[in-house]
This record gives structure tokens, C-alpha cells and sequence, in this order.
């Protein structure tokens, strides 16, 4: 497995990977991403084997008058790292709301401590 966590980003290509969309174009429209972060992520996510990649024929994009797609597809390796993303960012999510909650149980409005822990002023 991968020693190193992956950023938000390049976790969100992957993941788009893993839904089944392949191309750069694609996975830009779903993540909503810029073609600056996501072919860096593609790239890196090859590098580290967590995904493959394949042109498609040529004749199959002139055919349809566009540039050839590169199509890519997550690795098992990659299908692992993601699961153990996902639920690294579950256990974090898990400790936030703990901590954002009983903050929030200790804090009336105003950020102020509820009324009922307040000496009264007579």
C-alpha cells in the first residue's frame, strides 16, 4: 500500500475512477475539478499503480472528429488504497462530529456558556 495519504483532490479522481468514469474531460465535468489538478492526480495515481490507462483507437476518435481519449481504470492496488482512504476520512469525520458536539451541547448562543451555568446577577 501506498506510505503516503492521498489529498482531497487526487482521492476525488480516484474515486471518480472507481464510479466508472475514465477520461479526463469526464472526470473534470464530475468533479468538478480543473484539467491543472486533475491530469497531476491521473499522472501520480499511474506512477503509484492505483490506476491503468489505455489510448483508445485513433480511428475511433477520428471517427468521431475529437482528439484520442486516454481511458483509465483503477487497479486493485488502487481499489484497496481507496477503501482505506474512505475509511480513514470516516473515522476523522466520526471524531469531528464527537468533538463539534459536545462542544455545541456546552455552548448557548452567542458562543456564551447556557444561561443555567451563569451566575445570576442580582
Amino acid at each position: 500500500m501506498l506510505r503516503k495519504r492521498l489529498g482531497p483532490a487526487t482521492l476525488e479522481v480516484l474515486q471518480a475512477i472507481a464510479s466508472g468514469h475514465q477520461y479526463g474531460f469526464e472526470i473534470m465535468d464530475t468533479t468538478g475539478l480543473a484539467g491543472g489538478t486533475v491530469y497531476p492526480a491521473l499522472a501520480a495515481l499511474e506512477r503509484d499503480g492505483l490506476v491503468g490507462s489505455d489510448w483508445e483507437d485513433p480511428e475511433q476518435a477520428r471517427a468521431e472528429k475529437r482528439p484520442p481519449r486516454r481511458y483509465y481504470a483503477i487497479s486493485e492496488k488502487g481499489g484497496g488504497v481507496l477503501q482505506s482512504e474512505l475509511e480513514r476520512l470516516r473515522r476523522l469525520s466520526s471524531l469531528l462530529d464527537t468533538a463539534v458536539g459536545s462542544r455545541t451541547r456546552n455552548v448557548g448562543v452567542g458562543g456564551r456558556a447556557p444561561a443555567e451555568a451563569s451566575p445570576r446577577k442580582a
